[in-house]
């Protein structure tokens, strides 16, 4: 069995940009990719010069097309399941019972997002977003919720404010927001509202009301939500990689995790979500790696 120099998990931006600094390299690299990206229903992609607008499965496609020139790049369409070894001698098992083995791995692995209120998930990515920078602009001046509660709520607020005046909170349940916090919210026309939600209509992803377990119901047309969010794929955690306080796979400024040999880069390790910042992550991982290489060589 050959081995790799590197094995990424994860084909999207992240994992991509990184196969691409390595592949420049003349490095041997496998992607396992198993084609569930976390953006896969969100219509377009902003915030990302020279692809503001542009449908995020078009800039994965045609990233994919780039990086498939560098012919010491392979890819397989799998999901890797379980991996164990240590630096320089590293082992992948995929779903599909094939196995590869790798001097370093890089889980580029995003992060699994899900919804407590019915529709949510159905509009998650569409008119349920999470992002202002990404999402913002093109819901400017609309009828906007925030469906947060305490600090989050309350940063999120202050971001979306100079996007649109007509905001409202909803905590869905009690508030724990503080006075200072909720007093400042109702000095720019911010109401909070309580009461506990139940679902969101919406056509094709698009939200047009939300309805209270109360019955009462509220126009809206857009949400900022706060997701829970879990790490897409558990193997770095199994191969002794730390979790920060909020989850996210613990990395420093080289990408590096607590585990010699092993890297991440994208979603999974920054609480910075966006194709830009993915990308850019990506590409500073598949130069640390091919350094770390390098040095190992000499």
């Amino acid at each position: 069995m050959s081995k790799y120099d590197v094995i990424i998990i994860g084909g999207s931006y992240a994992g991509l940009s990184a196969a691409m600094a390595l592949g420049r390299s003349l490095r041997s690299v496998l992607v396992i990719d198993a084609g569930n990206p976390c953006n896969k229903q969100t219509p377009h992609s902003h915030n990302f010069i020279t692809h503001d607008g542009e449908a995020p499965a078009n800039i994965l496609a045609q990233a994919r097309k780039q990086v498939e020139v560098y012919k010491t790049v392979q890819f397989v369409s799998d999901e890797a399941i379980e991996g164990k070894g240590e630096n320089g001698n590293f082992e992948v098992n995929t779903k599909s019972g094939k196995i590869f083995q790798a001097k370093k791995l890089l889980f580029a692995t995003g992060l699994k997002d899900t919804h407590e209120v019915k529709g949510f998930e159905a509009c998650w990515g569409i008119s349920v977003i999470h992002c202002p920078y990404c999402h913002g602009y093109e819901v400017r001046d609309k009828q906007i919720g925030i469906v947060s509660n305490g600090e989050h709520a309350f940063h999120i607020t202050k971001l979306v404010y100079n996007l649109s005046k007509n905001i409202t909170v909803y905590t869905n349940g009690k508030s724990t927001l503080t006075d200072e916090q909720t007093a400042k919210l109702a000095n720019r026309n911010i109401m909070v509202v309580e009461d506990k939600l139940a679902e969101a209509m919406h056509e094709q992803g698009h939200i047009k009301q939300l309805i209270f377990k109360n019955g009462e119901r509220v126009s809206v047309d857009a949400l900022f939500v706060k997701p829970n969010s879990t790490q897409h794929c558990t193997i770095p955690e199994k191969l002794g990689c730390k979790l920060t306080e909020h989850e996210f796979l613990q990395v420093d400024e080289m990408q590096n995790t607590t585990v010699a040999g092993i890297y991440a880069a994208g979603d999974n390790c920054t609480m910075i979500r966006s194709v830009a910042m993915a990308i850019a992550a990506g590409n500073k991982a598949g130069a640390i790696i091919n350094m770390d290489l390098t040095n190992e060589l000499f």
